[in-house]
């Protein structure tokens, strides 16, 4: 019999309270992971944090730095930006199309 996210004692499941580190700890733990001045295990017994855990940290702050130079994000928001002023641009023009139909449309009741 499989207990979900717990064990069981004497008949009864026992829940698993898993972590949760901020992002302050995660970004001071990653940091010194990559530095490289301490080993993975005093950063262990300083923060009490798992090396498998420690590992997967400094990897995704490795993985995401590129992105932080990259001046993608700021291309994106500004086509976004240029594609809401194509769209009102757009939408004032059908409107005086609208107006224009309506007005001539009265003409033939």
């Amino acid at each position: 019999m499989k207990a979900s996210r717990g064990a069981q004692k004497g008949g009864k499941t026992m829940s698993v309270q898993r972590k949760q580190y901020s992002a302050e700890l995660k970004t001071k733990v990653a940091l010194e992971a990559i530095k490289g001045y301490k080993t993975i295990n005093e950063i262990t017994s300083e923060y009490g944090v798992h090396p498998t855990q420690i590992a997967n940290w400094k990897k995704q702050a490795l993985d995401g730095l590129p992105d932080v130079f990259s001046t993608n994000r700021l291309d994106q928001k500004k086509s976004e930006e240029d594609l809401i002023a194509s769209l009102y641009q757009e939408i004032g023009h059908l409107k005086m199309q609208v107006d224009w139909m309506e007005k001539k449309s009265k003409a033939f009741r």
